[in-house]
């Protein structure tokens, strides 16, 4: 049985869903002022992940995931690019799907987008001042009384007076408590804003989730996600306001993923630490940032460097060499050995525990090395259940030449080693030359063939010598 941590009670749990065989999961998306970063890379890799698993394991699948494309930082940098903010969340919507089409992540079931449920908002700010639960501040600006909600800081594990501690308040808010957070506020001179009971103005950023997720996914759910940043305040706001709303718990699941870090700080555009998904995959193919974002547990720090990234590179190539010489089975079922299809669904199932299920894939790919020349049936079905395994993590969905022989993903960023690398030779080249040194090798001309391989190794070229010919792929 699959095996959650949750982050509301700090502990595994046996996961069952409201329905037996459907789950329905929400996972705060990106707020699209500017690229997306590895940081952003790992919450929808991970929850992609998530999503594979669950329909892996028969589960049919609801999922949702938002945009927020109304906010202070999409109005502030619209101002700074003189740009219409609808035109700039349209250009970076645009960059976030291409990056993450690229990543191999899988389109949620429901996308909504904060500035399309406003009636939504505003119906909730509503019935939550009606209930006592809201107030009007001296500014115009809605807030909520956490002060009325007496589990308040509960996903924190924290009492209200020690949340208060230290919480600052900006100098134009006017709140009753300094943990009242805001639900609707003004819009100020050449703001955009929508009309609403209060006035001209917009959602504040806690209050678009609870209605986006409740407008997709109902009253109550089986998964609420995203990053541990946003367990407090905003998930804890996402609480309050819901269940203040409805009258009852509205999650039954919080799942959170650790940080990315870079130079032991949190990867974060507010401090400009970070790297973009654009960058990296300029260096690195995309199923290698999926392994390396794999190869630490969710629930942990991921450390960002590039020899992490080379690592996990040389790993998922070793996968990879393992089957260039396997055939695909067409229209045939393959059943996974046992052994291996338990205890890869074992460590999945422990609160999807990938470093485990990747070792076990590691451990596969030796196996089928070692069967390859002893008994290539078995190496062949082996093969076969290592690709079958690897569909739930995204990976091994190209073919081992395509992977092998990729080039880098552009010419703009690329590093000086890659860059002339890939200017120095392409594949019509390689081919060339690898049939230059078979036909030196035939004529026993041994210095001419050495001569080649050596040549084409400074170019970052590996030359494999097999039973069928002479193979090629590219070290870096």
């Amino acid at each position: 049985m699959l095996r959650i941590f949750n982050s509301m009670t700090s502990k595994k749990e046996p996961f069952q869903p409201i329905d037996p065989r459907k789950v329905r999961m929400y996972v705060c998306g990106i707020t699209v002022y500017d690229y997306c970063h590895i940081g952003h890379a790992r919450v929808m890799v991970f929850f992609d992940i998530v999503i594979r698993w669950l329909k892996h394991q028969g589960y049919d699948v609801i999922y949702a995931r938002n945009i927020t494309d109304i906010d202070d930082k999409i109005i502030q940098h619209s101002q700074k690019n003189n740009e219409n903010f609808q035109n700039l969340t349209a250009r970076f919507i645009k960059a976030m799907d291409e990056d993450l089409g690229k990543l191999g992540v899988l389109r949620p079931t429901y996308e909504p987008r904060a500035t399309e449920a406003i009636d939504d908002i505003i119906n909730m700010i509503k019935k939550l001042i009606n209930k006592g639960f809201a107030y009007i501040g001296v500014g115009g600006d809605v807030y909520y009384d956490v002060s009325c909600f007496k589990d308040y800081g509960r996903l924190a594990n924290k009492k209200l007076e020690d949340l208060r501690a230290g919480f600052r308040v900006g100098v134009e808010e006017y709140k009753v408590d300094p943990l009242d957070f805001v639900l609707w506020k003004m819009a100020k001179a050449g703001e955009p804003g929508w009309s609403s009971p209060w006035g001209v103005g917009r959602p504040g950023w806690h209050i678009e989730c609870s209605a986006m997720s409740a407008r997709c996914l109902g009253e109550n759910f089986d998964i609420h996600g995203g990053g541990i940043d946003l367990k407090f305040p905003h998930h804890e706001n996402e609480i309050a306001q819901s269940e203040a709303f409805y009258g009852h718990r509205h999650v039954n699941v919080w799942m959170h993923n650790g940080f990315v870090q870079l130079n032991q700080e949190k990867m974060s555009k507010s401090t400009g630490n970070f790297f973009t998904i654009k960058e990296v995959l300029q260096y690195y193919q995309p199923e290698v940032v999926r392994l390396f974002i794999l190869s630490s547990h969710y629930r942990g720090p991921l450390n960002y460097g590039e020899a992490n990234l080379d690592q996990a590179r040389e790993s998922l190539t070793r996968l990879y060499m393992t089957l260039r010489s396997i055939p695909i089975v067409q229209d045939v079922k393959v059943e996974v050995e046992e052994v291996w299809g338990t205890r890869f669904a074992n460590a999945m199932n422990d609160d999807f525990n990938t470093p485990e299920a990747l070792a076990i894939l590691f451990e596969l790919a030796r196996e089928i090395n070692r069967l390859r020349y002893k008994n290539p049936e078995a190496a062949f079905s082996l093969g076969a259940s290592l690709r079958r395994l690897c569909n739930p993590l995204g990976l091994l969905q190209v073919s081992p030449e395509k992977f092998l022989k990729w080039s880098g993903g552009g010419q703009d960023n690329l590093t000086k080693e890659l860059a002339v690398a890939v200017e120095r030779i392409d594949d019509q080249q390689i081919n060339v030359l690898v049939a230059e040194r078979t036909a030196a090798r035939r004529a026993r001309n041994w210095a001419e063939a050495d001569r080649i391989r050596i040549s084409l190794h400074d170019s970052g070229i590996v030359l494999e010598d097999t039973v069928q010919g002479t193979i090629w792929r590219r070290r870096i």
